[in-house]
């Protein structure tokens, strides 16, 4: 039996957890950008590019997640060994919130908050 293997597959799973959340976060990043791409083509496709135009703001938001979900990645990873080599040692550690951990997550809220903004301007029309 591994010593502490309860802990170790916790910390397993929470890895895990985070892997699927950031490939979420990129999967709708790539759909955004795939959907400006589409928009694109049909305003091609029926002559009327004029209405059908992409926005530089999708765009970005969509390349945005897409950098959100890699670096939550990373993040997990690091985490991952860095929770690991903690279980493994004998000695009491301190558990702390990490300010990268913060960062990630205040940055997920801003891309929230402009895609709120963004889809309330698109919906309603608000200039």
């Amino acid at each position: 039996m591994i010593k502490n293997y309860s802990d170790h597959a916790a910390n397993e799973r929470t890895y895990l957890s985070w892997v699927r959340t950031s490939i979420g976060i990129m999967a709708f990043g790539f759909l955004i950008e795939k959907f400006e791409i589409y928009i694109a083509y049909v305003g091609r496709a029926i002559e009327d590019e004029k209405h059908f135009q992409p926005s530089l703001s999708a765009e970005l938001v969509g390349l945005g997640l897409f950098m959100v979900g890699i670096l939550m990645m990373i993040m997990a990873t690091v985490r991952f060994f860095m929770h690991k080599k903690a279980i493994e040692s004998d000695e009491m550690l301190r558990y702390s919130v990490k300010k990268s951990n913060i960062l990630l997550s205040a940055l997920v809220v801003l891309i929230a908050l402009f895609l709120f903004f963004y889809m309330g301007n698109q919906v309603f029309g608000l200039h």
